[in-house]
């Protein structure tokens, strides 16, 4: 699983920054503006529904739960200190997707109790795409947590984010997360579509492999 997030508080550059995701095949797209104008937000998004509905691919919107509802998205990423999944879920109804960010086990296990879809576990390592890290985690803290996980019998989704690049890949699979999200390797690439096209690839021959075993 490849998640796309977009990271521009300009309307064009987020819409083109996805639909260059979406053209290398990504079917699953969050849209982050963090600092832009609620009205800026609610038209890009808008807008970037329509195309998403064209590729087949999912929307998520980070945080803000009533432009989720207002627009109808496939749901939303909600932060540490952003609403509560439980409240998001009572809002948003059972068919939307609702995601958490964590950063340790003890994040993960408080999740789990509020009928969440999927966690984004990270940072992976130093970002700049995102402001107020959290500790790095690194491939030795993804297995540690994931074998906590299964030891006590949660098995949300879970997709590891934070400064990943291609390279990466194979070693934070091999921790037994589901995915990854992946936002500036992506877009700062000479061809963000032929680079989304080629992470989707091998994530693609990472998860035959599991399911050959």
């Amino acid at each position: 699983m490849l998640q796309f997030i977009t990271n521009s508080s300009i309307p064009s550059v987020a819409i083109s920054q996805a639909v260059a995701a979406m053209e290398g095949g990504c079917k699953w797209v969050q849209l982050r503006m963090k600092d832009s104008p609620r009205d800026t937000v609610v038209s890009t998004a808008r807008e970037l529904k329509s195309i998403c509905a064209k590729y087949d691919c999912i929307l998520i919107i980070d945080d803000l739960v009533d432009v989720a509802k207002e627009l109808q998205l496939d749901g939303v990423h909600l932060g540490k200190n952003d609403m509560p999944p439980a409240q998001a879920r009572l809002i948003l109804g059972m068919g939307a997707i609702i995601g958490g960010t964590a950063n340790t086990f003890n994040d993960i296990h408080n999740l789990a109790r509020q009928d969440i879809d999927y966690i984004g576990l990270g940072p992976f390592r130093y970002t700049t795409t995102k402001a107020n890290l959290s500790p790095i985690i690194g491939i030795d803290g993804y297995s540690s947590i994931i074998t906590q996980c299964r030891e006590n019998k949660i098995y949300i989704p879970t997709v590891a984010i934070g400064g990943i690049t291609y390279d990466d890949i194979p070693g934070i699979m091999h921790t037994g997360v589901n995915g990854v999200a992946v936002s500036g390797y992506i877009i700062n690439a000479t061809d963000p579509t032929a680079e989304t096209r080629r992470i989707i690839e091998l994530l693609q021959g990472i998860i035959n492999k599991r399911l050959k075993k």
